[in-house]
């Protein structure tokens, strides 16, 4: 059995396990459940063990088969470790970078740079996902993810951007024809803008206790700043997506002061898993857009 035939081997392994099926590893892969089955069998036929005991219902690791998993993925990422250096050799970084965030921080903070990385980074491919909900990274294939609001992940490496503070914003057409409120206990008698299938969004941190009922709900922070710019109601949207908005007078402040910061749901993190063999190429994404960003 080759080197590469006999890595794909144990990257389809570690996959089953991971994703805890044949089927899901092999559309994690994108391949055939027939070649992933194939590629356990080599390797329990090659080892002599039983890597997994199968059933209908699940899959399970054998004493043997965790032992090789923890080997084994030791393994490829020394293999990939030891590519990026070489890589690195030959000159800048180079290879595939999946970048997961929120459709508005990608539509704001990061798509109107990215000519300007690519004249940087020619040989860095990226690939970017919009997810408005938190992702698995290994699941989801994400090697750097940009992440709003305090974290949870204890097994994730983290490099803080920085905060961006919240304004709760209306169009100058909104305020036309509903007086602006002149307190927080007003802002029940407005039209209020949340998110949808996600409460804690909608807990907006003001210095006095309100409990906010949407009007309107959307998915996504994109689609609320611009039902907030065609006149729909009053939202609590963050500086970085609305910051020319609002210096653009196209959105207006309403109660200023009353939000309190920092909160929750400021905290801006890149956030990707401490051994990973990409270390250079999100280094390099970092070290860029970090400079670009506007919190």
């Amino acid at each position: 059995m080759g080197v590469k035939s006999k890595t794909e081997d144990l990257e389809n392994f570690i996959t089953v396990v991971e994703s805890g099926s044949f089927t899901r590893a092999a559309n994690l892969q994108n391949t055939q459940v027939a070649k992933v089955s194939r590629s356990v069998a080599r390797l329990e036929k090659e080892l002599e063990v039983t890597l997994l005991n199968r059933s209908t219902r699940r899959i399970e690791l054998t004493e043997e088969g965790h032992l090789l998993l923890q080997y084994a993925k030791e393994g490829l990422s020394a293999l990939n470790r030891g590519e990026e250096a070489l890589n690195n050799l030959k000159g800048a970084p180079k290879g595939k970078l999946r970048v997961d965030a929120a459709s508005p921080f990608l539509i704001h903070q990061i798509i109107p740079y990215i000519e300007d990385f690519q004249l940087a980074y020619p040989d860095i491919q990226l690939d970017l996902i919009s997810n408005e909900n938190i992702v698995d990274l290994i699941e989801k294939k994400t090697d750097v993810a940009i992440r709003i609001g305090k974290l949870a992940d204890s097994n994730l490496h983290a490099k803080r951007l920085g905060n961006s503070q919240l304004h709760l914003v209306a169009s100058p057409r909104y305020l036309a024809k509903y007086q602006a409120p002149t307190s927080v206990a007003e802002l029940s008698k407005h039209k209020l803008i949340g998110f949808a299938d996600s409460p804690k969004l909608n807990n907006w941190y003001l210095s006095e206790k309100i409990t906010i009922k949407p009007y309107l709900t959307a998915s996504n922070g994109e689609a609320l700043r611009q039902l907030v710019l065609n006149g729909n109601g009053i939202a609590l949207l963050s500086n970085f997506m609305i910051r020319k908005d609002l210096d653009s007078n196209r959105l207006i402040e309403v109660l200023p002061h009353v939000v309190m910061s920092p909160n929750p749901r400021e905290e801006i993190n890149a956030v990707y898993y401490k051994n990973s063999a990409v270390s250079s190429r999100i280094a390099a994404f970092i070290s860029f857009f970090s400079k670009k960003f506007s919190l």
